[in-house]
């Protein structure tokens, strides 16, 4: 009997998608649609059997920053690793179109500074052959790549190429700047950006130190550009704050909506210094949203944290002079000699005396939230396992504990620092953040922060965690899970086409052995251009990845097949009626 469908994937525990629960159906899919899902008679020309396996979407993940890597890379990991098979990028205001060949440089800065992405990486990588938003989508276009990608218009770049000097050293725009860059947004958005982004956080600086140009722009600025894009009758809005001024901040953003009608996303995460602010930002959102003005939280699926380590940005003894010496040199050789007894007791007698300082005080030397990163890692852990702690019961300073600690595996070891999301030493703050009605998963920051942090399996620890592996906390429901980081993730930045498993949707889908769905330990790869090093981190439990149709990833490994695209817009849902 002839084959009825390119692919069917037999007898898996589908979760749809919709929230609804799992039931045991086939998926039939043609060509780079889902055709049917329940009992499918006819044969497909592949078939994948399923039974025992979770059958689900392929996530979502709309806070990504593969703006440079995009570019050059085929394979957009480690996200297309987690079972990501559409990411955003183009987040926080960053990115590197539209651009004046003056300003290459100033926007290698913005993106190195704010996102850790090696400079010389990004020299090496960018190719520039692009000078509009548009002529950066044509360019994005030619590549075939493993998963689809979707790109935002950035406030950082259009700054600069419209204000230049000013626009760098945040002064306010003019009538005529805000026209300016309103207009090119509005050719952004026609072209097929997916919205616009802005930063407003002292945290994203250049890498000379400076804020980022977006930081300070006043509320005409920010409200002109969306309303460009309410004329247009297209696009999203993302923002990043540090909302010091909350009252402000906020009307801002209500003014963005509704100037322009247009829906806009706000990063939320629980800061140590101000711990219930991310509470009050999540009731002015549903007061928003109750008066008509759509308005989404992006938060994180856990802590947000710092990764240290020798093979790392930063690490605990990078101040101490002794340890500055050697700091150029291999990491074999660094081991070695870290490991003499003299060398060691210099660096932890420096430290001692410098922790007090400003960059240990505020970052490298909060012994009480450090904790030593296992395989598979620990990512809700006890705070009775910090160095703090450990050190008190053993007698010992706490640096000495973290001594050994980064040196083992050979120097490959990670300390792990959860800076946000954790006040509490557990993640109930961030499951209350994952069940707010007006919030979807985000912030994971695929392609970037290659030094320092490794949040691109955000996605899986949602499932893995949260839906199976949590110990010291309420779970959340499989199907809730799902429908977060797909349909949801996917309806926040106007993807109506993907994130759910009913015919007529694209047929981007994960098969996943949950019961051993797990998020493995980072490593260091030195891949990038010109060397560059950056974190990567794989996960085990994905039997199978498919987007468009076509299988990606088997078992973990790639298939060789790049059917990804260039997401343009908002795509419509289907309107093929089930069968």
């Amino acid at each position: 009997m002839a084959a009825e469908h390119d692919l069917v994937i037999r007898g898996g525990r589908v979760v749809d998608g919709t929230g609804g629960p799992a039931r045991t159906a086939d998926v039939a899919v043609v060509g780079d649609r889902i055709v049917e899902v329940g009992h499918v008679e006819g044969r497909g020309r592949s078939e994948l059997d399923a039974d025992g396996a979770l059958v689900t979407p392929g996530w979502v993940d709309v806070h990504a920053h593969y703006d440079g890597q995009a570019t050059w890379d085929d394979h957009l990991a480690p996200s297309s690793w987690q079972g990501v098979t559409t990411v955003v990028m183009g987040n926080c205001g960053v990115g590197f179109a539209p651009v004046h060949e003056a300003d290459r440089d100033r926007l290698i800065e913005l993106m190195e500074g704010v996102e850790d992405i090696p400079g010389a990486a990004l020299h090496e990588g960018l190719s520039w052959e692009w000078s509009t938003f548009a002529d950066y989508l044509d360019f994005l276009d030619q590549r075939r790549r493993d998963i689809d990608l979707g790109a935002q218009f950035p406030h950082g770049a259009v700054r600069l190429h419209v204000m230049g000097e000013r626009g760098a050293a945040r002064e306010p725009a003019t009538p005529d700047d805000i026209a300016r860059m309103a207009e090119l947004a509005r050719q952004g958005v026609e072209a097929g950006a997916l919205g616009f982004t802005t930063s407003r956080t002292l945290n994203h600086r250049t890498s000379r130190g400076e804020p980022t140009p977006t930081l300070l722009a006043e509320a005409d600025e920010l409200a002109g550009i969306a309303a460009a894009l309410g004329a247009a009758g297209k696009g999203v809005l993302q923002v990043v704050s540090d909302f010091k001024d909350l009252d402000h901040e906020f009307a801002t953003m209500r003014r963005m909506v509704a100037e322009s009608g247009r829906p806009l996303s706000i990063s939320i995460a629980q800061s140590p210094v101000v711990p219930e602010t991310w509470r009050e930002l999540l009731e002015r959102i549903s007061q928003a949203n109750a008066e008509g003005l759509t308005m989404t939280g992006q938060v994180a699926t856990r802590a947000i944290g710092l990764l240290l380590g020798l093979q790392c940005t930063l690490n605990p003894f990078m101040t101490a002079p002794r340890y500055r010496e050697m700091a150029d040199r291999p990491l074999a050789e660094r081991v070695a000699q870290m490991r003499d007894p003299q060398v060691r007791a210099a660096i932890l007698a420096d430290i001692g005396d410098r922790q007090r300082g400003l960059i240990g005080g505020r970052l490298i030397h909060k012994w009480h939230l450090m904790y030593r990163l296992a395989d598979p890692p620990d990512y809700e852990p006890d705070p009775s396992t910090c160095a703090q702690a450990v050190a008190d019961r053993e007698g010992r300073a706490p640096e000495d504990v973290v001594y050994d600690w980064v040196l083992s595996d050979d120097g490959r070891a990670f300390v792990y620092m959860p800076s946000l999301n954790y006040v509490d030493g557990n993640l109930d703050a961030v499951r209350e953040m994952l069940l707010h009605p007006h919030t979807v998963p985000g912030l994971g920051d695929g392609g970037a922060h290659v030094g320092t942090i490794s949040d691109g399996s955000f996605p899986t620890t949602l499932l893995a965690h949260f839906g199976r592996q949590r110990s010291r906390g309420d779970l959340l429901d499989v199907p809730f899970i799902v429908r977060s980081h797909t349909a949801d993730t996917a309806r926040t930045v106007g993807l109506h086409d993907r994130g759910v498993l009913a015919p007529g949707y694209k047929a981007d889908v994960n098969v996943i052995d949950f019961d051993n769905l797990v998020v493995r330990r980072p490593t260091m790869a030195a891949d990038l251009p010109a060397g560059g090093r950056r974190l990567l981190q794989r996960a085990d439990g994905y039997l199978h990845t498919i987007c468009n149709g076509t299988e990606i990833f088997t078992a973990g490994e790639p298939t060789g097949a790049l059917p990804g695209r260039l997401v343009r817009g908002a795509q419509p849902g289907p309107t093929v009626a089930s069968r």
